[in-house]
């Protein structure tokens, strides 16, 4: 197969993802955004990477968003979200995070493939999305891309969704978006 034929069946895999998503799952997820304080996003890997590129464009529609692990990171309270994209949801450092959140009393949403996961019953919002983890032995999912691929541009674009639904609700456009987006480079 030639590169772009490679690309046109992972859009057709990706074009079949679409109805495999519960929009009730995914509008629980942006009202605990809504009716949160901070917004905190973590993942490992490139799961982490979709989590930064949600986070980015969170602060460009005004929302306190933060990445775990930066250094301009502020203290998780009661009244934050914890948003963890997991594959697996079985990650330790992530597991460990969803826990300290919970005690804390914060809301724990996590986007996986697998909800009935650790960090899947901790969290309040669970968000099942299509896709094989990295070692592709379980899942109800088939594709011909490597490791967790497909589950990581399914986050992706899960995230951009999320951001229009935002949008929608809150009466924004990119026009208004751009206005917060970095000047000084």
């Amino acid at each position: 197969m030639q590169t772009t034929q490679y690309l046109a069946e992972i859009i057709k895999e990706l074009n079949r993802t679409v109805n495999l998503i519960a929009d009730e799952e995914a509008e629980k997820l942006v009202n605990g955004i809504l009716e949160s304080e901070k917004v905190f996003v973590a993942g490992a890997g490139r799961s982490g990477l979709m989590g930064k590129s949600f986070a980015m464009r969170m602060m460009h529609m005004g929302i306190d968003a933060y990445v775990i692990g930066e250094t301009v990171t502020p203290n998780f309270e009661k009244d934050d979200i914890l948003i963890i994209g997991s594959g697996s949801g079985e990650t330790k450092s992530l597991v460990s995070m969803a826990a300290n959140a919970k005690n804390i009393g914060g809301t724990i949403a996590t986007a996986t493939i697998f909800p009935e996961s650790t960090i899947g019953k901790l969290a309040d919002i669970a968000i099942k999305l299509p896709g094989s983890p990295k070692d592709q032995s379980e899942g109800d999912y088939k594709t011909i891309q490597p490791m967790g691929s497909l589950f990581e541009q399914t986050l992706l674009l899960f995230y951009d969704a999320v951001i229009l639904r935002f949008m929608d609700k809150k009466g924004l456009d990119t026009n208004t978006m751009y206005g917060k987006h970095a000047n000084l480079e």
